[in-house]
Formats: structure tokens, sequence, C-alpha cells
């Protein structure tokens, strides 16, 4: 983790983060009210296992919605994100 000070392997060879979602992921699927960059930063910081991140399409009888997929290897991260999710991706404008 980056915050104790220890490089992680993964990080270091830029194989963290996927450009796919892997089918075995733990997937999250959400709003996004805040930007990209603070999510990645934030599982950068606090969580070790490779992830995705990207849109996808939510499909119902009437309409399409996109919303953010963050998608875990390790499927102990993705309870972790979850619960900390309402913290993290809060909209900045919301504050005034």
């Amino acid at each position: 983790m980056l915050k104790h000070g220890e490089a992680n392997p993964l990080n270091v060879f830029g194989l963290r983060i996927l450009a796919h979602c892997p089918p075995h992921f733990e997937r999250v699927q959400f709003e996004l009210y805040t930007n990209e960059k603070d999510i990645c930063d934030w599982i950068h910081e606090n969580l070790e296992g490779r992830f995705y991140i990207g849109p996808t399409d939510i499909k119902s009888k009437s309409s399409t919605v996109r919303q953010t997929l963050v998608a875990f290897e390790l499927h102990q991260e993705a309870s972790y994100f979850s619960l900390f999710l309402p913290q993290i991706n809060q909209n900045p404008w919301d504050s005034f």
C-alpha cells in the first residue's frame, strides 16, 4: 500500500490498472459524482490488487443509463471499496 511506504510491484511494472474487465473480477457499479482520478487515487493508496475502471451501460426496457464500473481481482477489496464509496464519490459542488 502506498500510504505505508511500500512499493507495489504491480504499480512498478504498470500492471495494476487493466484496459479490459476480466469476467472473474468482482464488479461495483455506481453513478460517478466526483472525477475518475479521485477514485483511482484512493484505490492506489488503500488497496493492493489489480483493478479495472471504466464506463458501463445499464439497459432497461425503455432507456439506457451510463454508469461507472470498478472491478477488483481480489473480492475483499471490492467489499472494502463499496464501504468507502459514499465518502469517496461526493460531488465537490454539493458542499457549497
